[in-house]
């Protein structure tokens, strides 16, 4: 099976607003950017994401997909759209301490988004009779399936780079996947 994941175009996001789960318009440009987009529309199955800038990405190029709630950014909870800076510090400091264990009130820590996006891969992995994937989702769930395949320390989340409007392609054969391109 070949599983292409890709993450969203760019986000309009001047005031550097906190967002995951909460809706974040792409940019005024956003279809300048869908142009350069690569992508073919030779899959057996294209899943995205429930969000709206994951939706407007395949609908751009036309593509028969499912939503699944469990490839959604991570949900930020009572932080959603509320600008970094103005978080308090009583409750940014922990989780930047950490943000593996640490969640936002009302919202998910980085453990428990790993649960969701684990399951929909093992999910996924264990489909028959499919042989190329079209994942259309967020950098945190891209980072989560590679430290799934390449079993890094969680803590080491944000050491990999996911562009906006790239794709991670990934080979995966009786249940062991291999990383083949990073940023296409």
């Amino acid at each position: 099976m070949e599983i292409h994941l890709i993450r969203h175009t760019a986000v309009e996001n001047p005031d550097h607003l906190c967002y995951g789960f909460a809706e974040m318009p792409l940019r005024k440009d956003f279809e300048e950017d869908l142009t350069v987009v690569q992508i073919d529309n030779d899959f057996d199955l294209i899943v995205s994401s429930p969000s709206q800038r994951c939706q407007l990405l395949a609908k751009y190029f036309k593509l028969n997909y499912i939503t699944d709630e469990r490839i959604h950014e991570m949900n930020f909870g009572d932080w959603e759209l509320k600008k970094w800076s103005e978080i308090p510090e009583e409750e940014i400091n922990p989780w930047y301490e950490d943000f593996i264990n640490v969640k936002a009130k009302n919202g998910e820590n980085l453990l428990g988004m790993q649960t969701r996006v684990s399951e929909f891969w093992n999910e996924l992995i264990s489909k028959e009779n499919v042989d190329k994937v079209l994942i259309v989702t967020h950098a945190g769930v891209i980072r989560l399936i590679l430290q799934t395949i390449l079993q890094f320390p969680l803590e080491n989340i944000f050491n990999i780079q996911i562009d906006y409007g790239k794709r991670v392609v990934v080979d995966v054969k009786n249940e062991l996947a291999s990383i083949k391109k990073v940023n296409i």
